[in-house]
């Protein structure tokens, strides 16, 4: 591939040409198409029971994956549990890139006494176990959605203001910032113009795969009991039939489904979330092996020039 063609190719290109990030990108769509629409479709309600079908009927015409143990219908609650566990998913990881990319910035911008506080805060919280400083959080403020979302959000963004910083440091002394700065320019300007879009890549990345652990912590809240509760149905909280030996062994129709729809997922970022990190940064080099990945591909604007000035050298 020339290095002309590399140049002219957008991020979208280069994510359709990944398989994978394409298959895992259907998944999600796929998943959010069904849980919004096909409950009002087929006029499912996850809280009504069907005292005809009986408890733990299994699945049928009517009741596609069954009922539980109070003769709701299985499939109704987990597509309203889809609802609620890609809402948490998808909240959490918005609130986590929102708190995590200012303070990475300032942290590796600013440096002295911003760079101590921010990084010294991440390492307070990351010498924590997650999931203890989650059960504990939850349990002291209440299991409802919205402070699941919350905890989990704020207990996320130390990985991303560390992706930021890190990726900071390396834009700033870049000879265009150095410019900017030299002009005049003040630290607002130059972060929002200047730096965040050159920082900004890796983030989309890393905001697919937050996605996915924030659905597996809600999942495994909801499955110890100390998530979301029934009557409200989600993901982890159907699996938790499965402690019940008997329901276990004798009515997978029940804990399997839920299983199955945590792992996709959870696959389907992750592969989402490589996709967008190969296209966003055309400096790596992916395991499809395109070569466009260091074409173009300058560390100053000077560089640039001079490759553009010098065909031959790309």
């Amino acid at each position: 591939m020339s290095g002309k063609k590399a140049q002219n190719s957008t991020p979208w290109q280069r994510f359709r040409r990944d398989r994978w990030a394409m298959v895992g990108l259907c998944i999600l769509a796929a998943e959010a198409v069904l849980v919004l629409l096909l409950p009002p479709l087929m006029g499912l309600e996850p809280n009504v029971t069907d005292r005809a079908a009986g408890f733990w009927a299994p699945p049928s015409w009517e009741h596609w994956l069954g009922t539980d143990d109070v003769g709701r219908d299985v499939f109704a609650r987990l597509l309203y549990g889809g609802r609620v566990s890609l809402l948490v998913g998808f909240s959490a990881a918005a609130i986590s890139v929102a708190v995590g990319v200012p303070l990475g910035l300032l942290a590796g911008y600013r440096r002295g006494v911003c760079e101590f506080w921010i990084m010294r805060c991440a390492d307070v919280f990351q010498s924590f176990p997650t999931t203890v400083l989650v059960l504990c959080l939850v349990a002291l403020v209440g299991a409802s959605v919205w402070n699941i979302v919350v905890v989990i959000g704020l207990l996320g963004w130390t990985s991303i203001a560390r992706l930021v910083y890190g990726n900071t440091l390396s834009v700033r002394e870049q000879e265009y910032i150095l410019a900017v700065r030299a002009l005049g320019g003040s630290t607002a300007t130059i972060l929002r113009r200047n730096v965040l879009p050159n920082v900004i890549s890796p983030v989309w990345a890393a905001l697919a795969q937050r996605v996915g652990r924030a659905i597996l912590s809600e999942s495994s809240l909801s499955f110890l009991g100390v998530g979301i509760r029934t009557p409200q149905a989600s993901w982890g909280n159907i699996v938790q039939y499965a402690t019940n030996i008997t329901v276990f062994s004798d009515y997978p129709w029940i804990w399997v489904p839920p299983s199955v729809c945590i792992v996709v997922t959870v696959f389907a970022l992750q592969f989402v979330g490589d996709g967008l990190r190969d296209a966003m940064d055309p400096k790596y080099v992916s395991s499809t092996g395109v070569e466009e990945r260091n074409a173009f591909c300058r560390d100053t604007p000077v560089e640039l020039l001079a490759a553009l000035e010098d065909p031959d050298e790309s």
